[in-house]
């Protein structure tokens, strides 16, 4: 397996991982809007998109969105997005993508990574056994422009 940053020339491996997740999230499959929106990402810069290969088959991703700390005065990181496919779980896929995620935010002087899961979702197993913690101190709330 191997994983790298995914740039314009892997749009066509990410497409099929987008639409995927999207699925996976009860959203109807549109692989021609997630095209045009991890075309728009990826030229604006405005996210980090890690893709695992196994060979030349893409077998998961993950996608990091920039924010800032003014408490501690760093950069922190959002993991949006992490998917892998169906055939390709429970091979080390999704560990490989956090480890490479957190490493990468390490080496920019990240405070750290944030994410939010269903509380149903089997991957916090995975969140807390690689040292992500629950956040029991405050609470998330989240406004919805258009419901």
């Amino acid at each position: 397996m191997r994983i790298a940053q995914a740039t314009l020339q892997d749009l066509d491996l990410l497409v099929p991982l987008l639409d995927g997740y999207r699925v996976f999230y009860k959203q109807p499959s549109d692989k021609r809007a997630g095209r045009s929106f991890l075309r728009a990402r990826l030229q604006a810069g405005d996210s980090t998109i890690f893709l695992a290969q196994d060979g030349n088959a893409a077998i998961g991703f993950t996608q990091l969105y920039p924010s800032f700390s003014t408490v501690s005065l760093c950069p922190v990181y959002i993991l949006n997005d992490l998917f892998v496919l169906p055939g390709a779980r429970g091979k080390g896929v999704g560990a490989a993508l956090l480890t490479y995620a957190q490493q990468w935010c390490r080496q920019r002087g990240g405070k750290g990574l944030a994410l939010e899961t269903a509380v149903d979702n089997p991957a916090r197993q995975l969140y807390e056994r690689l040292g992500w913690q629950k956040d029991t101190h405050c609470f998330h709330y989240f406004w919805i422009a258009n419901p």
